[in-house]
């Protein structure tokens, strides 16, 4: 035997130990939780004491699998059904052979009639970086119709792990969104994609462009292109139409991100924040006074 398999089999024995010594109340709690005779609060009391039993014994999964797979049992017990089996899959070694099974169930709710259950199983689906979901959640952004969650929860969900599909929908969701919270998912979600880098551009530069999606372009810019932030920020700050706001992040860009002989040697950018130290808001002069400290004017 490999010394790798060796100590997956004293793992997985400790953790089985120490199941066993909590076995009587985990299994008493199991059968709390699974029984249809009890009341729903004493079943969801029951699920997390029964999380042990469920790592323990394939059986015991099973039933609790059970639970969350039938849409006749209540919402709360099917949901305190999902968070034990969670749990359970926390304990890596002793959980692995029971995975498939488990996600096999998490694909069989993804489009339950239960809007939260559906949510927090994509979740978990999205964080296991499952293609079924994925696949789920792209249809549903491409044809509301199929749409298991709201665009921007879907949006939200697929920043787990991002394709060109998913970017390609975030940048049409960007143009024609369906509400403003789901135009700030997808700009988030375009973050982690370099060649977005015009569509960041272009909002940021755009004065009707809410604040928001500006400073989120900004910060999305300094991560996948830094140098063109710098470019954009200098605009910013010697345009003195732009908002406080946008001036004073502006600032705190080139004051953290800038290269010091670049903006030192810049008569019109700091000749222009030394005015802007001495009449501005309150926030604009004070990241002004942080920038010409810096590079010791």
């Amino acid at each position: 035997m490999s010394k790798k398999r060796r100590q997956v089999k004293k793992s997985t024995s400790r953790t089985r130990a120490t199941s066993r010594a909590a076995a009587p109340s985990a299994r008493g709690a199991l059968a709390v939780a699974t029984s249809s005779r009890q009341t729903v609060r004493a079943r969801v009391a029951a699920m997390a004491d029964a999380t042990l039993a469920v790592v323990d014994d394939d059986q015991a999964l099973q039933s609790m699998l059970t639970v969350l797979r039938d849409p006749k049992e209540h919402s709360k017990v099917r949901l305190a059904a999902l968070a034990s089996l969670q749990a359970a899959s926390f304990s890596v070694v002793a959980f692995e052979s029971c995975r498939s099974d488990y996600i096999a169930t998490l694909r069989a709710v993804m489009d339950d009639p239960d809007a939260e259950l559906r949510q927090r199983v994509l979740g978990l689906l999205m964080r296991e970086k499952d293609g079924a979901a994925q696949k789920r959640l792209i249809a549903g952004l491409e044809n509301p119709a199929k749409a298991l969650v709201p665009p921007e929860k879907a949006l939200q969900l697929l920043g787990y792990d991002p394709h060109a599909d998913a970017y390609r929908l975030a940048r049409r969701i960007v143009q024609d969104p369906p509400n403003e919270t789901a135009k700030r998912e997808a700009l988030r979600l375009l973050g982690a994609d370099a060649s977005a880098r015009p569509v960041f551009e272009k909002i940021l530069r755009d004065k009707n462009e809410a604040p928001e999606y500006r400073r989120l372009s900004a910060s999305a810019l300094q991560a996948i292109a830094p140098d063109v932030l710098q470019k954009h920020a200098r605009e910013i700050v010697l345009d003195a139409s732009e908002s406080p706001d946008l001036q004073a992040a502006s600032l705190t860009a080139i004051t953290q991100f800038g290269d010091a002989a670049t903006i030192g040697g810049d008569d019109a950018l700091m000749k222009r924040v030394g005015r802007m130290r001495a009449a501005s808001s309150a926030k604009v002069k004070q990241t002004a006074r942080r920038l010409l400290t810096k590079y010791g004017q």
